[in-house]
């Protein structure tokens, strides 16, 4: 987990020169003009656009291997490549993706384009992605609810030969409690998973070795951060946060152009599984190391007549050559790690976080602020401190998303992105715990309230009058206002009161009219709309005439009485007598 750690995933050298010089051919042969659409794809063919710093952020795989085939190139008549020796070709089997797997792609594809309209994800990313990370689930071995028919798992990340993760999950996703290992069509290892996971088929659980899941919570992965796929410095962004290389961003930038060209669905278990991986070549743990016993056997026969034979004594040695042979020298100590900053911090404190409350909908004022801190109360820099909003809430971090990892400063303190209030109100928790190591970490409560307002006033001052049994001309409008902003979505409440001093219920009047158009005088569940503005249905009178109170309250306190007359019309005064006529 270069990203992760630090360091960078080690590649075989004839892996890593078969993929940059494919990605040299491809680019002669399939490059397209760069314009302002191209979305980093001359990127892709000479590596020309910056790159994007993602290490920090940490990435999904923990840089685990991945496929290093590319796409075939367009061209009809291929000549084989000086480089890899093979004629390539663009062929129908490439294009081809598993049902299920381009179902799960663009269920993805549509659910952010109504989340999350700003990342503009294409489906093709994913694609493209799952084409190198697992092969398309393999090929599309997958079930009829899109999980995959056996587990997909990358190799367990000891530190030999790639990043060094200890288990974060107790093997619940990976089957492994002592090392992490990438897991399922979209290789997230489990710390990812833990706070990236979606539900992507409904049907309760977030699976990562569902391609539904998988292809969503991909989707929600390279689109937060508020990056824009349509954008070149977005699109690398998000790529590079995945698997941070520049090999692995050429790679996934050449098979998204040949899927935006063209693909057709093939039957599940069908699809083409890529043969070549970034690690080729690199030793693993399971490699035999030099003091493993050897696993033959030496096979029975003749002694060798140049050397002497065990099991008859050689007389030039006392005892008659059956002498225990010298015990080898001691190995030497392989000396400990030096411990990482992570490794000293003993727990996590509040560095100051102020209370936590915010009105539905607006952003939080304060941030969470925490120290890590080692036994001794000392601070402890350049550890990342992950940010988990847990319990009944819609509240996110600024982005939309629940998680989200900073590393501390100098002074040991991380600051925790903004949180944005959601609808919901009431409490709900901020955990912290050290990324990857167990450290004692410190809660926050935090309080969503109502929207409120806190001052109403009429739109108009048109008299609101009626004559008994009548219905009056104009409609009650109102808008409400919280510290001279609009107060949009506040809950409001009218009520025909008997007077100033008694707010019940007058059973005379003035009323509205319900759904069947009978007479009511409570009217509850109103709201102001974007712009703070409410508008009351008709008011009708009764026989009764009089001067009437309607009183409107909101969340938060603020009150307006608006008076009513009801009054029979003036017929004092006769009709105007016509002038005469003069001859």
């Amino acid at each position: 987990m270069a990203a992760h750690f630090g360091r960078r995933l080690r590649k075989g050298a004839a892996t890593t020169a078969v993929a940059a010089a494919a990605v040299a051919a491809l680019s002669a042969s399939q490059a397209p003009g760069v314009t302002g659409e191209d979305h980093g794809r001359q990127a892709a063919a000479g590596a020309s656009a910056p790159v994007p710093d993602a290490a920090s952020a940490g990435n999904a795989t923990g840089n685990s291997p991945y496929y290093t085939d590319l796409p075939p190139l367009n061209s009809p008549n291929p000549s084989p490549s000086p480089t890899m020796g093979t004629p390539v070709s663009r062929g129908e089997a490439e294009a081809g993706i598993p049902a299920t797997v381009l179902d799960a792609y663009k269920k993805a594809e549509a659910e952010l384009r109504s989340s999350k309209p700003g990342c503009n994800l294409p489906w093709q990313l994913l694609a493209a992605i799952g084409k190198v990370e697992s092969g398309q689930a393999r090929g599309g071995r997958v079930d009829a609810n899109g999980t995959t028919i056996g587990h997909i798992l990358g190799p367990q990340l000891d530190g030999n030969g790639f990043a060094l993760i200890p288990d974060t999950d107790h093997g619940e996703y990976d089957g492994n409690s002592q090392y992490d290992q990438a897991v399922g069509p979209m290789q997230f290892i489990p710390s990812t998973w833990a706070w990236a996971g979606r539900d992507g088929n409904g049907d309760g659980k977030e699976d990562p070795n569902n391609v539904y899941d998988a292809a969503l919570a991909a989707g929600h992965y390279l689109c937060r951060n508020s990056w824009d796929m349509s954008t070149e410095g977005g699109l690398h962004s998000a790529i590079l946060s995945y698997n941070n290389s520049q090999d692995y961003l050429n790679l996934v930038l050449n098979w998204l152009e040949y899927y935006r060209k063209g693909t057709h669905s093939v039957p599940d278990g069908t699809g083409g599984v890529p043969s070549h991986r970034s690690d080729d070549g690199t030793e693993h743990h399971s490699t035999p190391k030099p003091s493993d016993p050897p696993k033959t056997k030496p096979k029975p026969g003749k002694p060798d007549p140049g050397k002497p034979d065990p099991s008859k004594p050689d007389p030039g040695k006392p005892g008659g050559g059956n002498d225990t042979p010298d015990p080898k020298p001691p190995k030497p100590p392989v000396p400990p790690k030096p411990p990482t900053p992570s490794d000293t911090v003993d727990h996590l404190a509040d560095a100051g976080t102020a209370k936590l409350t915010a009105m539905a909908g607006d952003a939080f004022d304060q941030r969470i602020s925490t120290r890590a801190e080692t036994k001794a109360g000392m601070s402890v820099g350049k550890v990342r401190i992950r940010f988990t909003i847990t319990g009944d809430t819609d509240a996110t971090f600024a982005g939309g998303e629940t998680v989200a990892t900073v590393a501390t400063d100098t002074k040991g303190v991380a600051v925790a992105p903004a949180l944005q209030a959601g609808e919901k109100t009431g409490d709900f928790k901020i955990t912290t715990a050290v990324v990857g190591h167990k450290a004692k970490g410190v809660d926050y409560q935090a309080t969503v309230t109502a929207r409120a307002a806190d001052t109403l006033a009429r739109t108009s001052d048109t008299p609101l009058t009626c004559t008994p049994g009548g219905e009056f001309a104009d409609q009650v409008e109102v808008k409400a206002t919280y510290k001279g902003a609009v107060a949009d979505k506040v809950a409001t409440t009218a009520t025909l009161i008997k007077s100033d001093d008694d707010a019940t219920e007058n059973d005379k009047g003035p009323y509205f009219k319900d759904a069947d158009g009978k007479a009511v005088r409570t009217l509850t569940g109103l709201q102001t709309d974007a712009k703070g503005l409410l508008t009351l249905p008709k008011l009708y009178a009764d026989d009764t005439t009089g001067t009437f109170l309607l009183r409107i309250t909101t969340t938060g306190g603020a009150t307006l009485t608006v008076e009513l007359k009801v009054a029979a019309a003036d017929t004092s005064a006769g009709p105007s007598p016509s002038p005469s006529a003069t001859s």
